[in-house]
This record gives C-alpha cells, structure tokens and sequence, in this order.
C-alpha cells in the first residue's frame, strides 16, 4: 500500500497540492462499507472528507419507481443467509419462539423431559400381551422407527427454498397439507398430545402426591385428616400454574434439566429395586389368551398402541428446535441432532431396562393400571425402606411437575397467537399469567372430571400415532420431493401407509377394549 501512495523524491515534476491534483485513494468495491476503512491511518480527516465529496454519486434523473434497487446478488453467501433465516415477526411475541439463544444442550433437556415419563412404566403390560420375544422386536422397531422420524422433522425444520423456519409443528403440516387438511389429520391428535398430557400429569402427580404424604407421615397420617384425592389434584395443579409463569420456552431450560433427572431417577430406581428383590413366587411369562380370537386380536393391538404412547413426544420436536439460531454456517439441524442423539441415548437406557426387568420381575401378576409404580407399593411396600419409597414418588412428582411445563408451552402458545394475531402486539403479563392459570386449572378440572384417563393409554396411543410414526414421513415426501420409486420415496410412502394403517386399528382396538374389559367410568370421582 505504501507504493500507491509514496510520490517518489526524485520527479522533475512539481508537486502540486493534494487536494488538487492527487488522485482520491481508492478501495475495491468490496471494502467500500467495511469499518476498518474509515479508521485507515492513510487517510487524514481532511482526505477522507475530501472523498466522500469527490466520489459522492450524482442523482438519476430516472424516476425512482424504476430504479434498480442496491440488493446484494441473488447468488452472494449474505443474500443466501438472509434468506435462509427469515422469520415471521410475531414469533419474538409467542412463548416458543420469543427466545432464540439455545442450544444443543438446552434440546437434550427439553426432548428427554419430554421422551421419559410416566408412560414407561406401562410398557411392560404390553409384554404380558406380546410376551418376551415379539414384545422386545416390537418395542425396538418402535424405537428406530419413531427415531427415524425425528430425524425427518429435524431436516424439515429449515426451508432453503422458501426461507422459512417451521418452529411449529401445525406450520409444517400447513405447508405441507394446507391449511385445512392439516387442521383435520394434525389438529385433534396434537391438542390431545399436549392437553392430555398434562391431565395425565395431574392426576400421577397429584395421587402420587397423596401417596408420598402417607410414606413420609406414616402412622401418625391416622391422627390427622389428610387431604382428599382432589384436593391433592389442587395443590399439584397450583404449583405447576405458579411454575409456568416462566416467560418461554428457553426460560424453563433448567426445569427440563430437573425433570429429565428425576424421570432417570425414578425410572432407574423402580427397575433396579423390582429386580434387586427378585421375582414373586409363581410368576408367568406366558402371553394373556383371551377366550375368542378377535378379543386375542384386539389385546394385541391394544399392546401395540401402549407401546406407540410409550414414543409420543414429536409434536415438541419442531418447537425446541425453534428456540435456537440458525444462519447458512450454522443451521439449527446441527447442534439439534447433537441434543437429540444424545437424549435418545439416555431414553433407551431408561425404556428398555425398565421394559425387561420390570417384566421378569413380575410377569403376568403386574398392575393392568398403573404400571411398574403401582407393582413397587403393591409388592415391595413392606421390604423396601420408607427412603426408598419416598425418594421414588419425590422423583415422579417433580418430573411430572417439569414434564407439564414443557407440554403446557404448547398450549399457551396457541392462545397467546389468537391474541397476538388479533391486536398485533405482544400479550401483557397479566393477560398472559390468566390464560396460563386458565390453562391449568381447566386441565384440572377434566382430571377430575375423568381420572380414569390414564388408563387408556392404547386408545391415546393410537390417536397420536400419526404425529409420530406416519406424518413425517409423508411430509418429508410433499416437501422434498424425492425421485419417484427412489429408495427414500419407497421408505417413506410405505412407513406412512403402514402408520396410518396401525393407528386406525389400534384406535379400534383401544376402544374395544375399553368396553370389554369395563374400564369404572366414574366421572367426578378420582
């Protein structure tokens, strides 16, 4: 640089002044906006004056509707990266996507709060239907299958073609479906996904709560009056109210760190003490015959559909992902897969132990309702230490207060964009901290209305099973387009059939069972 602008000593030539004669100091286009420059040590104040003047550009006489505009090239990297993260205003407004700082970390936290809970401990009822060798197959096809889809929500995520960031699951299927058909397949099983839950929630959080006041009280209860059923339901339901006032969903990023500890550790705990004490006497592993062939057939289905409410939690995906930034460098796919992988790692050191050792533990004699947590207090209440006991209803209480949060998001979500896209600005606290204590308390009261909820995990099963298991895949193939007769078309296309397949018989199945076997219908009566 300093050949450009050193006059060399030995001209005959005089000089004459600079701002004369000197030709203004010039920088390639690409530089011409770029900080440093201003900051040059080559230039002088009185220069760099001197050449904003001189290379000023002189105004057009062409009208300026058809001006070309200064847009950077269509093919440049920045123009790409603009492209590629442009968002909807709104979403700074919204509970989901208001914060976008997270991370890899942050995704494991939400997605194993979300994957573990208590729909595990009913999986080894499936087996006493399926039985040792079809229940491992089919709860590990379930495992890669439902794993396969997350991948494919993961890639759906990002549009390089539109732009566009699909951080709902309903946005996804609208670009995929339209509106109205993703209305009608997608709506329905995702409200039942986050509304259900969360009364599912209430109603083990809150019964567990009754029972974990008896193990730390015990007799000494007798002497007091303790709380009824609903009442527990109340308190259980007001701690998750006051809980979900955090503001979004990167703001509970440590309340998902609690709960996906404490379901590890509750799941961990019930295995681990149910195969320490040993098999009961007279345990059967042979599979439930019903006495007609198509109740035989239905009992299997509805096995089936326990183990697909076992993997539910796909709804979620596109949501967390939602809360990190993404640019062209670095997509949000990235350091999602990374959460992922690992919270699925954690998930399957959880299910299947669970599975198989809660099954050889206690055969056909295990709870039909409750699972392995019923199994432990009904068969190990006496020879298991009161610490034990209460460490493990400690552990499930606040999992579920921690897993309610994350599926509550969902739904505060959706009430607050009623409101935002009706007034066009952000929901104020007090109205956001109603709609959320509204949220709550209706869902407390369908939990007393129906506490019987949790016992038909197959029909649930089946309602949801497309959200997981057969619309990712047909998502995948509207919008990426794969070549006809390919192998990701023939994959997908097929899984998706056979999803939809299995959710209308199981949903069937769930259904016939619950009629059968004469589940007590006792509305308002927990």
């Amino acid at each position: 640089m300093d050949e450009v602008v050193e006059i060399s000593s030995t001209s005959t030539t005089p000089r004459q002044p600079a701002s004369v004669s000197s030709p203004p100091i010039s920088a390639p286009p690409s530089q011409i906006h770029s900080p440093s420059l201003t900051r040059s040590p080559l230039l002088s104040t009185e220069d760099l004056a001197q050449t904003e003047i001189t290379n000023k550009t002189p105004k057009s006489s062409t009208p300026k509707a058809f001006r070309t505009p200064r847009f950077t090239p269509l093919g440049s990297p920045i123009r790409r990266a603009l492209h590629l993260t442009r968002l909807d205003p709104r979403d700074a407004w919204l509970p989901l996507t208001e914060s976008r700082n997270g991370n890899a970390y942050y995704a494991a936290f939400h997605t194993l709060c979300s994957g573990i809970g208590i729909q595990a401990l009913v999986l080894p009822v499936a087996l006493t239907i399926l039985g040792w060798t079809w229940g491992i197959i089919t709860l590990s096809l379930a495992f890669i299958w439902q794993l396969y889809t997350l991948y494919l929500l993961v890639e759906l995520h990002e549009s390089t073609k539109t732009g566009l960031r699909y951080s709902r699951y309903m946005q996804l299927c609208s670009a995929a479906f339209g509106d109205r058909l993703a209305v009608l397949l997608a709506g329905f099983p995702i409200l039942d996904l986050s509304g259900g839950t969360c009364v599912a929630l209430i109603i083990i959080g809150g019964s567990t709560s009754k029972m974990f006041y008896d193990i730390v009280c015990g007799a000494t209860c007798a002497a007091h009056q303790p709380l009824t059923t609903v009442e527990w339901f109340l308190v259980f339901t007001t701690a998750a109210v006051v809980l979900s006032q955090l503001p979004n969903l990167n703001s509970i990023a440590g309340v998902s760190l609690i709960g996906a500890i404490t379901a590890i550790g509750y799941c961990t705990l019930i295995w681990v003490v149910s195969v320490a004490e040993g098999r009961l006497p007279g345990v059967s592993y042979k599979p439930v015959k019903e006495n007609t062939q198509i109740a035989q057939v239905f009992g299997v289905l509805n096995a089936l559909g326990i183990v697909s409410f076992a993997f539910r939690g796909h709804n979620l995906i596109l949501e967390i992902q939602g809360t990190m930034p993404s640019s062209e460098k670095h997509p949000s796919r990235v350091p999602m897969r990374k959460g992922v992988t690992l919270a699925y790692i954690l998930v399957a050191m959880c299910i299947f132990p669970i599975t198989i050792g809660g099954y050889w533990a206690y055969g056909q004699m295990i709870p039909p309702n409750g699972g392995m947590l019923t199994a432990l207090y009904a068969f190990h209440a006496r020879d298991t230490s009161r610490f034990i006991l209460g460490l493990t209803s400690l552990f499930v209480i606040i999992s579920s207060l921690c897993s309610f949060q994350i599926y509550g998001m969902t739904l505060f979500d959706m009430m607050e964009s009623r409101y935002v896209k009706w007034r066009k600005q952000p929901c104020p606290w007090w109205l956001r901290a109603g709609f959320r204590a509204n949220v709550g308390y209706l869902c407390f009261l369908v939990a007393v209305a129906v506490p019987f909820l949790s016992t038909i995990a197959g029909l649930v099963g089946g309602i949801a099973l497309p959200v997981t298991l057969a619309y990712p895949c047909f998502m995948w193939v509207k919008i990426k387009k794969p070549k006809m007769y390919s192998l990701m078309w023939c994959l997908n296309w097929g899984l998706g059939i056979l999803g939809m397949t299995l959710s209308g018989f199981l949903t069937a199945a769930g259904i016939y069972v619950i009629i059968e076997t004469g589940i007590k219908v006792q509305f308002f009566k927990p």
